[in-house]
């Protein structure tokens, strides 16, 4: 069973590393033997969940790069990094990806009023990002004959948002959760099956991970409306995430491909 759900040396590199979820991959990956290339956006903040790691594992298992990942050149020269490194990738977390949950929006908008390029821009890193790290890092795994890819998605690429679990939230006008973010995952989703089946003859998977409420600093009442929803009557924590992850990573999920993993606590049985 360790060398079916064992990643030792299978060089891995996950985007978003700096995010809520990217050391949760990271420190999952670490702890079954891969080498994991971190990436983040070049203005990114040095998470303190990711400070723990840089601590706990030196450079020749865990290396921070910057990039953009709506940039070509800026991720081809960080793949050259990664290779350098610590070789040709066998697996990549595509992670990268931009949510607005309530208060980190400057301000909340009606439905008809939502900027342009406020929708376009979460479209262009949680899709057409992706999609250019795929194209950069995923075609020399092809190269390779070898690989597993998984994409985040979200509980949000198959279902709406309840607006009322947000009806408390003091905003004028009251808080939307951004129609775009589902939708992009959605078309994560979509583009997860179109990649799953080209590459499978070239011994590539892919497949996508979607989390649904992932415990964090919520306001309390947001938690209990969410909790009451869901049938396990929690939200995820990061426990919950590892397994799923080391699962599609490894070759424990050798003959599934072109999947959607929804951890989601039954929320979208209902």
């Amino acid at each position: 069973m360790k060398d079916l759900f064992g990643l030792k040396g299978e060089v891995s590199v996950v985007t978003g590393a700096l995010g809520k979820l990217g050391p949760i991959w990271i420190e999952t990956l670490l702890e079954t033997g891969a080498p994991v290339f971190a990436l983040d956006h070049p203005k990114a903040r040095i998470s303190e969940d990711f400070k723990k790691l840089q601590t706990q594992y030196d450079k020749s298992s865990l290396l921070l790069a910057f990039a953009d990942v709506r940039e070509r050149q800026a991720l081809e020269a960080a793949y050259q990094q990664c290779r350098d490194t610590f070789g040709v990738p066998s697996v990549l977390v595509n992670n990268a990806g931009i949510d607005q949950p309530p208060g980190q929006l400057d301000k909340g908008y009606l439905l008809e009023d939502i900027p342009f390029l406020e929708n376009r821009e979460v479209f262009e890193v949680n899709t057409l990002g992706l999609f250019l790290v795929t194209q950069v890092f995923g075609s020399q795994m092809v190269k390779a004959g070898r690989g597993s890819i998984i994409n985040i998605g979200s509980l949000y690429a198959s279902v709406s948002p309840d607006s009322r679990f947000y009806d408390h939230i003091a905003s004028d006008p009251p808080f939307l959760k951004p129609p775009a973010y589902g939708a992009s995952k959605a078309a994560v989703v979509n583009l997860t099956k179109y990649l799953a089946t080209l590459w499978a003859p070239h011994g590539v998977r892919v497949n996508a991970l979607s989390p649904g409420g992932v415990l964090g600093t919520q306001d309390d009442e947001f938690k209990s409306k969410f909790c009451e929803r869901v049938p396990l009557g929690r939200m995820a924590e990061a426990s919950d995430l590892r397994g799923p992850l080391l699962f599609l990573a490894s070759q424990a999920s050798s003959y599934v491909t072109g999947v959607e993993l929804v951890v989601d606590g039954g929320f979208t049985a209902w």
